[in-house]
């Protein structure tokens, strides 16, 4: 092998880890965006999730006071 041809696969070499390296940082201190809509609809869906258990305790209770568990929600 020629020198040049070594030179050449050392330039290679170079850019393709220089590639690899830029992506690793890239994403190891890239934060992703948070999306406030999501974090919105998430937080709601907790909401809902609680309500929903909340309704099947007092439909499953043998003893419970209706209007008093709804008014509470």
């Amino acid at each position: 092998m020629s020198n040049s041809h070594f030179f050449v696969l050392c330039i290679i070499a170079i850019v393709m880890c220089a590639g690899v390296l830029r992506t690793y940082v890239k994403r190891r201190y890239d934060k992703p965006e948070v999306d406030k809509e999501l974090e919105e609809a998430l937080a709601n869906i907790d909401v809902l999730e609680e309500r929903i258990r909340v309704l099947e305790r007092i439909v499953t209770e043998n003893r419970f006071d209706l209007k008093k568990e709804i008014d509470q929600l």
